[in-house]
């Protein structure tokens, strides 16, 4: 009896520390999937088209909008972010756990049409610590900077629509709070049952 996997939804302030969180816990457990998103933005330095983003044009974008291609899609700082629909739903049909690294915006998108999405909202211990991280990741000038302090706080303020918060003030203990999240869904009742199936079958005959 195949089981299907469950999709998380990973939100944090720009700087958090979610895309590497995410990375050490999909090291560690092979049967989770990183969605990667399309966006408009440019390529940063370190990043590779197909790995980190699927990098494209607006024109290109937006036709996948009218096309129905995004499961989500929003503006975060005046570029597009959209996640593929046919990919998401191939990975948890081949029971594959999938996140997706999007915003609130893109979270509340999900919600609506897959209400068993399981939301996990990754936490900076201060503000201070925040812009520090923003400093020196040296990707933003100052005003840049500036403008994602002020989203962190409207991001934050959304906190109260996930499932699950997990504090990023130490990065090994969030990663082990966020693979015992993963582990606990696994072990649900209803997942359980279902897989465990025969054996429980057999047992009460």
């Amino acid at each position: 009896m195949s089981i299907k996997g469950n999709l998380y939804v990973i939100a944090a302030p720009s700087g958090t520390g979610k895309t590497s969180l995410v990375k050490a816990v999909c090291d560690t457990l092979p049967e989770v999937m990183i969605s990667i998103s399309h966006t408009t933005r440019a390529p940063r330095p370190s990043e590779t088209n197909s790995v980190n983003y699927y990098f494209t044009d607006r024109v290109k974008f937006e036709s996948m909008i009218r096309a129905g291609d995004f499961l989500e899609h929003a503006i975060v700082f005046e570029h597009w972010y959209g996640t593929s629909k046919n990919w998401v739903a191939q990975q948890l049909e081949n029971g594959k756990d999938v996140i997706l690294e999007i915003d609130w915006q893109g979270h509340q998108q999900i919600k609506t049409i897959m209400p068993g999405a399981i939301s996990i909202f990754i936490l900076p211990p201060t503000l201070a610590d925040l812009s520090s991280r923003l400093v020196l990741r040296r990707q933003d000038g100052p005003e840049t900077i500036e403008k994602r302090l002020i989203d962190a706080k409207e991001t934050i303020s959304h906190i109260n629509e996930f499932d699950y918060v997990v504090l990023n003030d130490n990065f090994i203990q969030a990663k082990e709070d966020l693979i015992a999240i993963i582990m606990a869904n696994r072990l649900t009742r209803a997942r359980q049952i279902k897989k465990l199936h025969n054996i429980i079958k057999e047992i009460i005959a």
